[in-house]
């Protein structure tokens, strides 16, 4: 199956070129250092707070929610299990060098298989990319926040937002990926 319609995306974002969960958002911050990266790049320490400072809250809830998520997730083999918090996880190694996730900025592709799962942040960023084709329209709707593809390993879930992914729904996303 070609999920790409023979379109070749330029994945670019921060984090892991490779590893466990990758989450999609439709714009990198505005910042004009990271308006055009071409590429994944890791974070530096001290970067996100950089980001947060300069682009406000809407970035610092973005951040903070991915940390949660993955904290609550406690995905196997990920190196989150070494940080007593999700707080200390965000600020010492979330989309750095040696971290197994990312935030990317570009529609997934799934003819590599770079990462575990592939989570499409917002309803109305992820029927975009159906309109436009970019994946199969095998997705299974769970209600009107959640839907999975299980042969993509592709969620769609609510954005990184604390009213939209609120613990609850971060929850909710950790049993989807576990299986429960």
């Amino acid at each position: 199956m070609d999920t790409t319609q023979n379109k070749k995306i330029l994945t670019r974002g921060f984090g892991a070129k490779t590893g466990h969960v990758a989450f999609y958002i439709e714009h990198p911050p505005a910042i004009l250092s990271y308006k055009n990266i071409s590429k994944i790049i890791p974070l530096e320490g001290g970067e996100i707070d950089y980001i947060n400072n300069q682009c406000g809250n809407g970035w610092r809830k973005i951040f903070n929610v991915f940390a949660k998520f993955l904290f609550a997730a406690q995905l196997p083999d990920h190196n989150i299990t070494n940080f007593p918090s999700w707080q200390s996880y965000r600020d010492s190694a979330l989309l750095q060098a040696s971290s197994q996730e990312a935030l990317l900025f570009s529609p997934p592709d799934f003819s590599i298989k770079s990462y575990n799962w592939h989570i499409i942040a917002g309803r109305t960023y992820a029927k975009s990319l159906l309109k436009d084709q970019i994946f199969t329209n095998s997705l299974i709707w769970l209600d009107d926040e959640f839907a999975v593809d299980t042969e993509l390993n592709l969620i769609v879930s609510p954005f990184l937002d604390y009213r939209q992914l609120s613990n609850i729904k971060i929850n909710r996303l950790t049993k989807i990926i576990k299986g429960n």
